[in-house]
């Protein structure tokens, strides 16, 4: 990359970032070609044809979902990678997080007659307090073309963060209608909801989203992309998917990365390695070099490292 392409990308992050932060939500049109969303299609379309409804009224009973599409295409990796998504996503939650994790990768398919699905916002389905960060940032990829009667996604503007979450009463959403290949952004604080298919034909769309690394994601990664799926995936992929510690010590296996378990061979015992931030680091060599003789340097307090001894 050269160092134009570099800045380029850096305005595109923040631009991009700064119109989130201030609406809760955007539209990215044209962001991937439609042939490659075309192509991600023929892949899903038997998987649409084969799953049944959903049931319940929040997913909608006439709607259809499913997950794991990494495993099911290889034209969707370069959707969860894409690195201006990316690249927004880190600058939404890396304050919150030590890394970001992918919290979802899922198929929607909204047939006839579906109603318009409850406002919600996506960070409620975690119990923490909400408003001092963001949890999540999520992305919708129309795969048909989003219309207001066909169930574009429905966006409330100054929903979103603290502010817009103690607000009593709200303007009417704003259908996000837009082409394949472009790509809609909101917030997980941001309220939103599907819109209701007025007409004959079905509106599918991907929905990828990205979360706080130390969160319980929506879709269990580990089920769905065990060690001999995620083995062929890039390392970047492979560590969004789960395949990497969140420091301090979170997500180890046996003590280390569990990108481990991707490799061809893996020892029958081995040992467990301190995944500390530099600040940890610090206070754990500042700790136990006070135990040196001659050196009386105060301690300087904790900063928890997770389970210990």
């Amino acid at each position: 990359m050269n160092p134009l392409e570099t800045i380029d990308h850096l305005a595109a992050v923040q631009y991009w970032t700064g119109r989130l932060l201030r609406d809760g939500f955007c539209i990215i049109h044209a962001l991937h070609s439609p042939s490659a969303i075309l192509a991600l299609e023929r892949d899903l379309s038997p998987i649409f044809g084969a799953t049944p409804f959903c049931e319940g009224g929040f997913y909608g009973e006439r709607t259809k979902r499913f997950g794991g599409l990494l495993r099911r295409s290889r034209h969707m990796a370069p959707l969860v990678e894409d690195p201006l998504i990316v690249g927004i996503a880190h600058e939404i939650l890396r304050p919150a997080c030590d890394r970001i994790q992918l919290n979802v990768a899922q198929a929607i398919e909204i047939h006839p007659g579906a109603l318009t699905q409850l406002p919600h916002r996506d960070h409620d389905m975690w119990q923490g307090a909400k408003g001092a960060h963001e949890y999540l940032l999520n992305v919708m990829w129309p795969i048909t073309p989003f219309t207001a009667d066909n169930g574009a996604t429905q966006l409330y503007p100054a929903s979103h963060g603290a502010t817009g979450m103690a607000r009593q009463n709200y303007d009417e959403p704003i259908a996000a209608t837009c082409l394949p290949g472009s790509a809609i952004l909101f917030l997980g604080s941001t309220l939103h909801g599907a819109g209701g298919n007025n007409t004959s034909e079905v509106r599918r769309a991907i929905v990828t989203g990205y979360s706080l690394g130390w969160l319980k994601p929506y879709e269990n990664p580990w089920l769905a992309y065990p060690p001999q799926v995620a083995r062929t995936f890039s390392p970047a992929l492979a560590a969004l998917v789960g395949y990497a510690q969140h420091r301090p010590n979170l997500g180890n296996y046996e003590g280390q990365c569990p990108s481990i378990l991707l490799r061809d061979e893996i020892p029958a015992h081995i040992a467990a390695i301190d995944a500390l931030r530099p600040d940890q680091m610090y206070l754990v060599d500042h700790y136990l070099s006070r135990q040196v003789p001659g050196n009386d340097r105060p301690w300087l307090g904790g900063n928890g490292a997770g389970k210990g001894g």
